[in-house]
């Protein structure tokens, strides 16, 4: 509240003749008057009784406040913030039996961001009033320039042949909504290869209120899914089908949409394919305890109380525990990678999943001074490339690493490549070495305090710390990089070492990413510096002798 502004003036000097009707002492009588005869008390009488009118008004005025007016009312461009507006007020307000209490209002469902419904903070549209028919909820977030995503409660039916769903008991006058449930809603081109869901709102109203007049009218259930269990609605189009984007533009988003439900809710997919579900299998049946409906293919009608329509999304393979509504974080999406490639036993969602065990227990004891430090040989996993991005003096870099006392294995991954061998691989493995590309994103399976060194061909620098460095730093593992020299670069044979594309690929990657991709992405092999690389070879070696307990202990 801001203080009263004061304003510094001379007093004015009174006027003859002026009277106020409250004074500190009486003035002065004319010498022929006496101050209380008949004529004063008259006078002062006149005085009085607007003031104790005054009074008596304030008395009535403050017996009349209930404890209704000391509502916390919270006002649109607040409502991000309300939960802990409220709990602040509440605090400098404490109430009991005999104070005036402090009280939120209830608010209505139109009143709530969309994104409360999305998250789960304004709860859910289950339970024991599912049944009930009351004014459903169809709202959509578009906020995020990753993804569109809407939310439906009521009763919220599929219509395969049209591509839509129908929300019955929709709000009054809400509109048709139009979404691609897909992550990449700024690249327009990829974009219109995605199918479009259209959610179309029924109103009920004029039905005569009864069941029979409602039910009329509406598409029969096929299959009715229980109250409480929603569906979410997401396509496997696009990228599907390169791994990084397989994680960051899909199972990722798809864990932090769905993972708060504990199993109960329905995956719905558009552009199903059967390969993806024998791939990712082992993590999917670890976020839903239901069958996949194809939404394409399948021609039931499915019913639902709730539905989320899209994936929300944090980044590039990025889960922001401060956004999550239960502070889920990347490890949580890591531990459930593991329960699944390593066979173990799907447990609760709810509870903390089972991490990958930290630093290297299986490693003996080895100090500085020790003979055993020249026997440590950490396995170290090398992925290669075949059609771009090739490390063309290979045989030199194994021996490299063989040399600063590593056991290397090449890694040459196909596309039939089980993820369980990877995992098991990886996640027995003490360090990893790639050039920049989708196998990097393997680097899930690995344990933390292992080490992932990544070779960046020339004009990707910005992409490789992004897309992998900042999340294996979040999981706990080393991040090392091996930046390739315009003179290592097969570019600079092509367009020559003093070119703009060899120099300054800022130049190509401002004309935007298809031509950034096209230059540095597919166009480009490497030679690795040996003697530069194995002095990154040495610092990764420094870095697992003292990840294990005993390293540690010696370095003290």
């Amino acid at each position: 509240m801001q203080q009263p502004q004061h304003h510094h003036h001379k007093p004015k000097p009174s006027l003859s003749g002026s009277s106020s009707w409250i004074r500190r002492s009486p003035p002065p009588s004319p010498p022929h008057k006496k101050p209380w005869g008949a004529g004063g008390r008259s006078r002062y009488a006149c005085r009085l009784v607007p003031l104790l009118v005054l009074t008596l008004y304030s008395l009535f005025t403050v017996l009349r406040i209930p404890s209704s007016s000391l509502v916390v009312n919270t006002a649109d461009s607040e409502r991000v913030e309300r939960r802990d507006d409220v709990e602040a007020f509440k605090t400098h307000l404490p109430s009991n039996q005999n104070s005036l209490e402090a009280r939120q209002e209830t608010r209505s469902p139109a009143s709530l961001p969309c994104s409360a419904f999305i998250s789960g903070e304004a709860g859910s549209g289950g339970g024991e009033h599912a049944e009930k028919e009351e004014e459903g909820v169809l709202c959509c977030d578009r906020s995020h320039y990753r993804s569109d995503v809407c939310y439906l409660r009521g009763d919220a039916r599929t219509d395969p042949s049209t591509s839509s769903v129908l929300l019955y008991n929709a709000p009054r006058g809400a509109a048709p909504e139009k979404v691609r449930p897909y992550t990449r809603k700024f690249e327009e081109s990829i974009m219109r290869t995605i199918d479009e869901v259209t959610i179309l709102p029924v109103d009920s109203s004029d039905n005569n209120g009864t069941d029979a007049g409602r039910d009329s009218l509406r598409r029969r259930c096929d299959v009715r899914h229980p109250p409480g269990v929603p569906a979410v609605v997401f396509s496997t189009g696009g990228y599907t089908g390169n791994v990084y984007h397989e994680f960051s533009d899909g199972l990722i988003p798809l864990f932090i949409t769905s993972q708060r439900f504990g199993g109960e809710v329905v995956f719905v997919v558009l552009e199903y394919h059967y390969w993806w579900l024998g791939r990712y299998g082992a993590i999917l049946e670890r976020l839903t305890n239901y069958k996949i409906v194809d939404f394409r293919y399948d021609r039931r009608v499915h019913c639902f109380s709730e539905m989320i329509v899209g994936l929300r999304i944090h980044g590039e393979l990025v889960v922001d525990p401060k956004l999550m509504p239960n502070g889920k974080g990347l490890q949580d999406f890591q531990a459930l990678l593991h329960q699944g490639y390593s066979g173990k036993p799907s447990s609760s969602l709810s509870s903390a999943p089972a991490t990958l065990p930290l630093g290297l227990p299986s490693r003996p004891c080895i100090r500085p001074d020790d003979h055993a430090l020249k026997a440590f040989k950490p396995k170290m996993l090398i992925f290669i490339r075949k059609q771009n991005r090739v490390i063309l003096n290979l045989p030199h870099v194994v021996t490299a690493c063989r040399r600063a006392g590593f056991a290397p294995h090449v890694m040459n991954l196909r596309r039939q490549t089980p993820l369980p061998v990877i995992h098991a691989a990886l996640a027995s493995a003490d360090a990893m070495v790639a050039v920049h590309g989708a196998a990097v994103t393997h680097f899930l399976f690995m344990r933390p305090g292992t080490v992932l060194l990544q070779i960046v061909p020339v004009g990707l620098d910005w992409a490789a710390e992004s897309f992998y460095g900042k999340p294996a730093q979040e999981l706990g593992l080393k991040y090392l990089e091996y930046r390739v020299a315009p003179e290592e670069s097969s570019l600079a044979a092509e367009y020559g070492i003093n070119s703009t594309v060899v120099q300054d690929p800022s130049v190509i990657s401002s004309q935007g990413w298809w031509e950034m991709k096209k230059v540095y992405m597919d166009r480009q092999n490497v030679t690795v510096g040996v003697k530069r690389f194995g002095e990154l070879l040495r610092t990764a070696k420094l870095h697992l002798r003292n990840a294990t307990a005993c390293g540690k202990a010696a370095v003290r």
